[in-house]
Formats: C-alpha cells, structure tokens, sequence
C-alpha cells in the first residue's frame, strides 16, 4: 500500500474517532433525538455557519462519489456517502479518496 493510501487511512480513521467522541457521549444521555440534535447545531449563528457548510461540503461529496462511481465502476466507493452522513465529511472524504486510491485490476 502506499504511503498516500496510509495517509487518508490514518485520516479517515481519525476523522471517524473526533466526532463520536462528541456525538457518543450526547446520543447516550439524550437518545437519538435527531431534532434536538439540529437544533444545537443552529443555537448560534457561528455553529449554524458550521453546519450549513459541512452540509453542503457533504452534498458535493455525495455528488462526487456518485459521479466517480458509476464513472470508475469502483462500486466500494459508494460506503463514502453512508460514512459521511452518519459520522461527518471528516470520516466520509477520507475513506473515499482511501478506496479511490486503489490500485485497478
């Protein structure tokens, strides 16, 4: 494997932990309230700047995954879309640019 393909491992694995360190511990004492969740995401304006963007920037994954997909045929790709829009684009980028970085048959 390369070194490159160990970089976005080593990211993606980081980019899964961070944010469960957070999510856990809250989904544990509250429950999977999704609209209690959203609405801290909008209880200032700085946090709600935050989250529009990781919005979007999980869009244009989605997008891109899907794009790249059906165009290289490297159907693994897809695992990207549910690994951001359950854990975040931190996670989900990562492992995308992990599996697209293998080597083709």
């Amino acid at each position: 494997m390369t070194i490159i393909r160990w970089i976005y491992l080593g990211l993606a694995i980081w980019g899964a932990i961070m944010p469960m360190r957070y999510f856990g511990p809250w989904i544990v004492e509250n429950g999977f309230d999704l609209p209690a969740l959203v609405a801290l995401w909008k209880a200032n304006p700085a946090v709600t700047g935050i989250y529009w963007d990781l919005v979007i920037s999980a869009i244009v994954l989605t997008v891109w995954v899907i794009y790249e997909t059906v165009t290289r045929r490297n159907w693994m790709g897809l695992l990207a879309i549910p690994a951001t829009w359950m854990v975040g684009v931190s996670f989900g980028l990562p492992l995308f640019l992990f599996l697209r970085s293998a080597p083709r048959n």
